[in-house]
């Protein structure tokens, strides 16, 4: 079953899901930034039809989030390496799975650690140029000029709603 496009949508988040795919994809990226290269090792570490994982690795090649790489020539067999552009998921990976360690169960098995403490890392979004945690209070969505009309009206009715809940907020207090 071919999924639908997130193309025609006007939106970053959806055309980043476009480039990502679906669950298996994150899964190769995932298995990507721990190391794994090779097809074997894909899918030996996720377990599905390799006619699944060559389509999303092909899927993958194509968006630019991977390359691949020929390491050896007969017979021919290729590694997958991270792009700049699948680099830079780095962050939504290391997200989700700190995401997925807090809310679900049975989901501890790695943590992020900083190599010099040995500690586990905190992660935090954080606005670079001001090193200030990003909150829903102190930071806020821009619509561009040319923002069409479904975006325009998310971001109102959202910004409706968060009003309306801190109205709710104040007067609690």
């Amino acid at each position: 079953m071919k999924r639908a496009s997130f193309q025609p949508m006007p939106c970053p988040v959806a055309h980043a899901l476009e480039c990502i795919g679906d669950g298996w994809s994150l899964l190769i990226l995932r298995d990507a930034f721990y190391g794994l290269r090779r097809f074997d090792e894909f899918l030996y570490s996720l377990g599905i039809a390799s006619s699944t994982l060559t389509r999303r690795l092909n899927d993958l090649v194509a968006a630019g989030l991977l390359e691949r790489c020929p390491y050896q020539d007969n017979p021919p067999r290729h590694e997958y390496h991270l792009t700049e552009a699948g680099r830079d998921l780095r962050p939504v990976i290391l997200t989700l799975m700190s995401w997925g360690a807090r809310h679900t169960s049975g989901s501890d098995k790695v943590a992020l650690i900083d190599q010099s403490t040995g500690k586990p890392v905190a992660l935090a979004l954080v606005d670079a140029n001001t090193g200030k945690p990003i909150t829903r209070e102190e930071h806020q969505l821009q619509l561009a000029e040319n923002a069409d009309e479904l975006t325009q009206w998310r971001l109102r009715t959202g910004q409706s709603y968060r009003q309306a809940d801190a109205q709710v907020h104040l007067i609690a207090d």
